[in-house]
């Protein structure tokens, strides 16, 4: 029947962009999904599988998107029907369990892209469901305009070219920054904003409701105030700038956030949030940057989340000339997808970030911080 074949074709083209979608988000910001993944293994009491966090996020952003590409193209749906039915039924069971039970404060569904809460991601499930069973009970009607064989190369195609993009962009700084921390953010911006209070005032005859501000209320009105009442209010936060929420501390925990965030010229910031698990190249290299900074006498810290302890105890091991100050390992890991990673600001603004594998020589960006 025709309005069949429209509600599956309605059906395949809903699914299948959120399936792309969502395995474009995590697939992007790969680091992030791991992140993900270690979560729900700790919560699961799972800790022996954590050194399969990284190849777990490699299969999962890759079904992903290749389930939404033949969602979309309409091909190989014999095997896609029951790959979307197993895997929205698992997604379904987890995203419930993690609404009752609260076991991870966000499942990452898109990445950083959109945030949702739990509740909110079980309640896309159920709807999404619906879609799947319109999919997955009128396959009947799915005729492909590939051959077996197209179909095949298709399939295999866009696992093999998703899967390189994932390694690749774990290896790299995303290449779509869905973090707060992304390049141009300024830190420290001249007016943040504040949030405003909106009256909303009910018509005791009609139930028709105003939104306004309390110096724009008739208070001398006294018919309009006879006629109306007081019903709630309403915040409006969209304008003000979030919170970085970094807290910069020294071992004493002392706050000194703005001495670097708010403070005039150009600051190089090197993020590892765990010394112990960071790159051994990648701090050399940073150990030897480092050097050459501080004799132009620029400035350049250390942000850590490892116990003071090992923090000196690596300084002193590598003859490094940086000072060491901690931080929160969750903001850490916002701030950079790289363990260690390295940040520019210039006068509170993020200028430029850099992933290990990617640090650049002192020499190559000397010119740009110091004027000749």
């Amino acid at each position: 029947m025709k309005w069949i074949k429209w509600l599956r074709l309605i059906s395949r083209y809903i699914v299948g962009i959120v399936f792309v979608f969502s395995g474009f988000t995590k697939g992007v910001d790969p680091l992030g999904t791991v992140y993900q993944f270690e979560d729900y293994m700790i919560a699961y009491g799972s800790q022996w599988a954590l050194p399969l966090a990284l190849p777990g996020t490699v299969i999962l952003c890759t079904l992903e998107f290749t389930i939404g590409v033949a969602l979309l193209l309409n091909f190989k749906m014999k095997i896609t029907r029951w790959a979307l039915l197993a895997i929205m039924l698992f997604f379904t069971v987890v995203t419930f369990l993690d609404a009752v039970f609260n076991l991870v404060s966000d499942c990452g569904c898109f990445g950083e892209a959109i945030i949702l809460s739990n509740w909110q991601t079980f309640y896309k499930n159920l709807v999404l469901m619906v879609f799947v069973m319109i999919i997955f009970f009128t396959h009947r009607y799915s005729i492909s305009s590939f051959s077996t064989r197209i179909q095949n190369i298709m399939a295999i195609v866009t696992m093999i070219l998703f899967s390189a993009f994932t390694v690749y962009s774990y290896n790299r700084l995303p290449v779509v920054d869905f973090l707060d921390w992304k390049v141009g953010r300024d830190l420290v911006p001249d007016d943040q904003g504040k949030p405003v209070t909106y009256l909303i005032y009910k018509n005791k005859l009609s139930g028709e409701t105003k939104k306004m501000l309390s110096r724009d209320l008739p208070w001398q009105d006294s018919v309009w105030m006879s006629q109306w009442e007081f019903f709630d209010t309403e915040i409006d936060d969209s304008h003000v700038m979030k919170s970085h929420g970094l807290k910069i501390e020294d071992s004493t925990g002392t706050d000194l956030t703005e001495l670097y965030l708010a403070s005039p010229g150009y600051h190089f910031i090197l993020v590892a949030y765990d010394l112990e698990k960071a790159n051994k190249k990648g701090m050399e290299k940073m150990v030897r940057f480092c050097r050459e900074a501080t004799h132009d006498d620029v400035s350049i810290i250390l942000l850590t989340a490892s116990l003071p302890e090992v923090a000196e105890s690596y300084r002193e091991k590598a003859g490094a000339a940086f000072e060491i100050f901690y931080a929160d390992d969750i903001i850490l890991k916002m701030m950079i997808r790289s363990n260690p990673g390295l940040l520019l600001l210039h006068d509170g603004v993020i200028i430029d970030k850099w992933h290990f594998h990617h640090f650049p020589e002192y020499e190559e960006i000397k010119k740009q911080i110091i004027p000749n």
